[in-house]
């Protein structure tokens, strides 16, 4: 595995079809360290996403400036939307828990390989879909655990996602026993791949998506965890978007989810004893 000193996104356009979950998982081990260093200064990062991840020898989160003391929130609204915590997008003040919607998006995308709602522009109408809960969806072989713990973090309730302590124990946790994991499971993560020749290049059209920006927002209702036919009616419209989008590099959602690199959950499901 290369060691370069690139951000989140292109390292997993170079990597994604090589890695086993027992490396994701320790890519996630190492933003979410990070972020708990943050978080110990009493800071906020308010603005995580793939772009300002970045890995040389491990993984690091970068670009502090919208970082500020926790009990002094930004008024604006700035980010990479599909970052953003529904809450912030409707205008409340980012706090430690903001920081933890990021975190669960970054977990979705080290998981697919591909950046949030790459099908979307970050508009009013990515917006209302994330405000009235729409999430990426899940990629299948997920491991459960980890699944779960995503699901935790980007509830639209932030009372209800796990605080950096909780968060840190419970990804070590799941590291621990992918550490352990006996030779021969990990082997079989290690078999063919899928063959992701689009991951090379992005278009300049939507690279431009990936960056930070200021947002307004008006006439948002209150955040809420999305129905199963809400997710239902944001898949087929994805699908839509694609037809729309053919040359779109991360286009086939099928051939991610079908990845064989990606194994079931019931071989992954494991209980995480209570406790911090």
């Amino acid at each position: 595995m290369n060691r370069m000193n690139i951000d989140l996104t292109k390292y997993l356009q170079q990597n994604h079809k090589k890695l086993t979950w027992k490396e994701r998982i320790q890519i996630a081990v190492d933003i979410i360290d990070a972020l708990s260093r943050i978080h110990d200064e009493n800071a906020i990062h308010r603005d995580l996403h793939s772009g300002n991840v970045l890995f040389k020898i491990y993984f690091s989160i970068s670009d502090l400036g919208f970082c500020g003391p926790a009990d002094k929130p930004l008024k604006s609204i700035y980010g990479n939307l599909p970052y953003i915590a529904p809450e912030v997008i409707i205008g409340k003040e980012q706090t430690y828990k903001s920081d933890i919607y990021g975190i669960a998006i970054l977990m979705w995308e080290i998981s697919s390989g591909q950046p949030p709602f790459i099908n979307y522009e970050h508009n009013y109408d990515l917006a209302m879909n994330i405000v009235n809960g729409t999430r990426p969806k899940i990629v299948p072989g997920t491991p459960l655990e980890y699944k779960n713990l995503m699901k935790q973090c980007w509830d639209a309730d932030p009372l209800k996602r796990p605080d950096i302590g909780t968060l840190r124990w419970k990804i070590n946790q799941i590291n621990l026993f992918y550490q352990t994991k006996s030779n021969d499971l990990i082997q079989l993560e290690e078999n063919d791949s899928l063959d992701m020749n689009s991951s090379e290049n992005y278009t300049s059209s939507s690279s431009s998506l990936f960056a930070s920006k200021l947002h307004q927002f008006d006439n948002l209702p209150e955040p809420r965890n999305a129905t199963e036919d809400i997710q239902n009616n944001y898949k087929e419209e994805t699908m839509q978007q694609k037809v729309k989008k053919n040359d779109n590099n991360f286009d086939d959602e099928d051939e991610i989810y079908n990845n064989p690199n990606f194994h079931s959950e019931e071989q992954n499901e494991f209980e995480l004893p209570d406790g911090n």
